[in-house]
């Protein structure tokens, strides 16, 4: 299996893939990044608060890792449905 096969994501269908590709952070999780962004950069966070705001950047990080692979699968599909 070549490298781009291992980033393919398998056994979803068509629409859960448009989904996952148009995904985005919950809206609470958006608010409380923007307000924790904030007063990071006035540095104003708490521990607590930092360790929450770098667990939404993970979660940001991966999210964008799963929206990235969900698009090149798609784009994948449409080659193979083309060339079909």
């Amino acid at each position: 299996m070549t490298d781009s096969e291992d980033e393919v994501l398998v056994g979803l269908s068509l629409e859960e893939l448009q989904a996952l590709a148009a995904g985005m952070l919950a809206p609470t999780a958006q608010s409380q990044l923007s307000a924790l962004l904030s007063r990071n950069a006035e540095d104003q966070l708490f521990v607590d608060e930092n360790a929450t705001l770098d667990r939404l950047l993970s979660q940001i990080d991966q999210l964008n890792i799963l929206k990235t692979r969900a698009r090149y699968t798609l784009m994948q599909m449409n080659r193979a449905s083309a060339v079909a």
